[in-house]
């Protein structure tokens, strides 16, 4: 559920009437009026421009286009208890999520020609294929500067959907018609929320993923190390612990094990 928060002040000026005597023969002059406040509003740009710019705070194009894998090191923290989570992307080739919760390894693994995960908990024991539909949603995740980055160069489509004083709506459609909403501050131009559609347990749930304690890192990119992921009726965080850019991965770590391997 898209959630804006849009704090409006409003100010209300009275104005008293003062009887004078019979002998002024000229009315007193008006007290001067205060000038009224100055509404500061966001400045009216296009979709592209304001991708630009969030990009550009990011750490900019020519940073993202130099990170080929990134490492991500963290804490998941799902209904009271903490599960080590590693993220491995190797960009445009696959991202694989593990998870490790109540002695079970949770496994979710993104390539550029399809997915494939392991949730005991949801009984898929075995490596199983994902669901087109939950592949087409998460795809995007294989590449390091997420789904507005070269958005065009892979078939995507952006809209303007809404703005305020205080953050811009952008909307985004993927070639498989996924769909996602960014919300992106008007001061600082960094993502605070995205807005996707998710399966859980065979049903489509609204997802929403906020983000906060943006962090640069050494070649200038910046990463946010606190995430918060809503779907409505469940929630869990995230606290990443530590990133590492540029390692040298093996892209077999994406294909897909036999089961009981």
């Amino acid at each position: 559920m898209k959630r804006v928060i849009l704090g409006i002040l409003a100010f209300t000026a009275m104005a008293g009437a003062v009887s004078l005597p019979a002998q002024v023969s000229s009315p007193a002059p008006a007290p001067a009026q205060a000038p009224a406040p100055v509404q500061v509003s966001a400045p009216v740009l296009a979709a592209d421009d304001i991708v630009n710019k969030y990009l550009d705070a990011v750490g900019g194009k020519d940073a993202i286009s130099k990170i080929k894998s990134m490492s991500v090191e963290g804490t998941m923290l799902v209904m009271g208890s903490e599960a080590p989570t590693t993220t491995i992307t190797v960009d445009g080739v696959g991202m694989k999520q593990v998870s490790e919760f109540n002695g079970s390894k949770i496994i979710n693994c993104y390539t550029d020609k399809g997915g494939w995960m392991v949730n005991p908990m949801a009984g898929v024991s075995d490596p199983a294929p994902m669901p087109d539909d939950q592949y087409n949603s998460g795809k995007a995740s294989i590449y390091v500067g997420g789904p507005l980055y070269n958005y065009a160069a892979r078939g995507s489509s952006i809209e303007l959907a809404s703005k305020d004083d205080k953050a811009y709506s952008i909307k985004l459609t993927t070639k498989e018609k996924a769909e996602f909403t960014f919300v992106i501050d008007a001061k600082t131009f960094l993502l605070s929320t995205m807005t996707s559609t998710a399966q859980m347990q065979g049903q489509p749930v609204t997802l929403t993923t906020y983000y906060s304690d943006y962090r640069k890192t050494d070649t200038g990119f910046m990463v946010p190390y606190g995430l918060s992921l809503d779907f409505g009726q469940f929630q869990l965080g995230i606290s990443v612990k530590s990133v590492e850019l540029n390692k040298t991965i093996d892209p077999a770590i994406f294909a897909m094990p036999k089961a009981g391997a």
